[in-house]
């Protein structure tokens, strides 16, 4: 079904191409942007960045921006993809996003579970992305809350022609990726494909390892096809479809996962309106296993052999003329994700003798009006949005294999209730080369599926589902100033104090051994907890982003610093006070980038990140980590070029977690890249 939908979608967009006189340009983008995002602090990466880093991966290049970051430490190459979801801030998380992503205008977080399938975003696509901190709800609706991450497809002209790169890595890795585009009438259509693979590495530290313990094989693979065609001189239709699917390992035996996907979206877009539908199908398999104490042995101890979700929407909107200085945007979007989690566990012998059955549906429908308002040095904007919400069809239904005995048969009660949020702020041009700006905004966030209704288990820890979760809630208000001291340079600092209310938390509440609701029997190693949530998290602190230029050479950096804490009571007391799991109050970034008039290029990129608790109460601790990636390339004809990249280039020992019983498993050693990039 999801090849059939996109084959049609793209030849819809194809159809009118011939008709079109050759004087009409497309674009492919969606709106320009509005007068009200000066405003707010926003980080560009642009498409010089996107082609050249030393991973050639969307998650690793977005750490470019201090002050984001992933629930885990760890690549998508060897982490669970459950523990993707991206933030900002330090508002912390349990792997569902805190920040929205949205790609050409369509929200990427996974319908059943909120984390990212970053494999799926090839950067060779990309034209530009564009990293609102903070910023609430806006436009955006649920889900924006810590900012927004706005993916948008490369122009024309940077896809034209045949492209494709083939490079060989450490641990027998293959990255491979190859597109074309062509001009069709007045239009234009891109393919492209990338591919990667490799043994990986072994996740556990050297001093804990045992027999059972191996390296973690990944192998990932992505397809988009896109077309775009004028309907008239001011209307063009935008045609996007993408498949992919991702296999990684964790090191141990029984610890396989996968995820397949296949999205879909239509979009029209005029000179001051959008109309856009989307549908996103995904299907995910994780296996779990319990290692004896000495690693000797491993035993599969659970699996989700199917989760299957959906998510679809839409989304319009209108900027009616007002004038040069005045600008009004209308609009409102409608999102439903539905899945359910299929498992076996409790396993004897190898074979699962229970199976649970968990899942719902959630739907939101909003409404948003802002206005913007420049004359000369000044920019004013305010806005407001309404959003309906509804969580419908929870259920969780758990059994005995062998006798059909049925253990839990919960039928969840509907909710449904209204977020009111809004946005404003001022940017003052007090000098011609000094921008002094201040935004307060409100937004929220929608507990996923996974949350209210999936209980889990991580090695021997065990975490109970909650169906009762109230949405997440923010306040926020920040303080920047932008400086150019001289053309080829630029400088801004923003200050900022949020306030995240509800906080959905892993809550530890006991330790085993022990039976504990929702859950079952926790071994002695293990921990109970239960997703719940908190009073609030308190975030403040300060971003420092800047970059100048300097001939062939270029500098870029940025700093965050943020002192976050919780505020809980209740069960959730002995938090209180503490510092959010995995939030590192220091984050750093730069790139040295070197560039000659006949095509070859060279990098430099630092990252810090400070220390930061692995757990809820405070009590495990990963160290800081400085990195250093490097990328080099030298064309040996006019179409080729030999490449050369490094990631990690000083093999750091970046921790990535700590479970309940002590192990510890660290991120992407030293990986070094060889290989060839032909375009024409």
């Amino acid at each position: 079904m999801p090849r059939r939908l996109i084959s049609a979608l793209c030849l819809s967009a194809a159809a009118p191409l011939y008709a079109q006189p050759a004087d009409i340009v497309v674009t492919g983008r969606g709106l320009d942007e509005s007068l009200g995002d000066a405003v707010y602090s926003t980080v560009v990466i642009d498409r010089a960045r996107l082609t050249d880093s030393a991973s050639g991966r969307m998650d690793e290049i977005l750490k470019d921006v201090p002050g984001l970051q992933l629930f885990r430490r760890s690549d998508a190459r060897s982490a669970n993809p459950t523990s993707q979801g991206v933030t900002l801030r330090a508002l912390g998380g349990n792997a569902s996003s805190r920040a929205l992503l949205i790609l050409d205008g369509v929200p990427q977080t996974d319908p059943f579970g909120g984390w990212i399938s970053w494999p799926a975003y090839d950067p060779e696509r990309l034209g530009e992305v564009r990293v609102t901190r903070g910023g609430g709800s806006g436009v955006h609706g649920s889900g924006a809350l810590a900012g927004t991450i706005e993916l948008l497809s490369a122009d024309p002209e940077d896809l034209d022609g045949t492209r494709a790169s083939l490079a060989y890595g450490s641990r027998d890795s293959i990255d491979a990726s190859a597109g074309i585009g062509v001009e069709l009438g007045s239009g234009f259509l891109t393919l492209s494909g990338d591919y990667g693979r490799g043994d990986g590495f072994i996740p556990i530290v050297e001093t804990q390892r045992g027999p059972v313990d191996r390296p973690s094989p990944y192998e990932q693979a992505s397809a988009s096809l896109r077309a775009v065609a004028p309907l008239s001189a001011g209307v063009e239709l935008q045609a996007n479809g993408l498949l992919f699917r991702d296999e990684r390992e964790r090191g141990v035996p029984f610890t396989g996962n996968s995820t397949t996907g296949a999205d879909a979206s239509l979009r029209l877009v005029g000179e001051r309106w959008s109309a856009l539908g989307y549908v996103q199908t995904r299907d995910y398999y994780n296996s779990f296993a319990s290692v004896e104490d000495d690693r000797s042995a491993a035993a599969r101890v659970a699996e989700q052999y199917c989760v299957p979700s959906t998510g679809v929407g839409a989304r319009a909107e209108y900027r009616p003329p007002l004038g040069d200085h005045i600008e009004l945007r209308l609009g409102g979007d409608w999102r439903e994700t539905e899945g359910r989690t299929e498992e076996r566990f409790l396993f004897v012998d190898g074979v699962g003798t229970r199976g649970r059955v968990a899942g719902g549906r959630t739907r939101t429908l909003g409404g948003f009006a802002e206005i913007g308002w420049e004359n000369g040095s000044l920019t004013l904007t305010g806005g407001a949005r309404i959003d309906r919400w509804w969580i419908e069809d929870g259920a969780l239904l758990e059994r005995v294999f062998a006798t059909g005995e049925i253990l839990n048969d919960v039928a969840f009660t509907d909710r449904a209730g209204w977020e009111p949020t809004g946005r404003a702020g001022v940017a003052w041009r007090a000098a011609e080369a000094v921008t002094v700006r201040a935004a307060g905004y409100l937004g929220w966030r929608l507990p996923t599926l996974n949350e209210l209704f999936r209980p889990f288990r991580v090695g021997a820890d065990a975490t109970a589902a909650n169906a009762e979760l109230a949405p997440e809630r923010l306040r926020g208000a920040e303080l920047g100033i932008d400086v150019r001291p001289v053309p080829n340079a630029r400088i801004g600092a923003t200050l900022f104090v949020n306030r995240l209310e509800d906080a959905i938390a892993n809550v530890t509440l006991g330790r085993g051994p022990g039976m504990f609701p929702g859950v079952g029997f926790v071994g002695p190693s293990g921990t109970f907890s239960q997703r719940r949530n908190l009073g609030a998290i308190d975030a403040r602190g300060v971003e420092i982003d800047g970059a100048v230029n300097f001939g062939a050479w270029s500098l870029s950096a940025g700093y965050a610093f943020v002192d976050a804490e919780v505020s809980a009571g209740g069960l959730a007391r002995p938090l209180d006070g503490l510092r959010p799991a995995q939030t590192p109050r220091h984050s750093l970034a730069s790139t040295l980038a070197w560039q000659d008039g006949g095509g070859a290029r060279a990098s430099l990129t630092a990252r810090y990140v400070g220390a930061q608790f692995e757990d809820d109460l405070n009590t495990q601790s990963l160290p800081d980590a400085l990195t250093f990636d490097a990328a080099a390339s030298l064309p040996v004809t006019p179409a080729l070029t030999v490449e050369a990249r490094a990631e990690n280039l000083t093999d750091a020992r970046v921790l990535a977690g700590i479970s309940g019983d002590g192990l510890i498993e660290r991120a992407t050693p030293r990986t070094l890249w060889i290989g060839l990039r032909y375009s024409r």
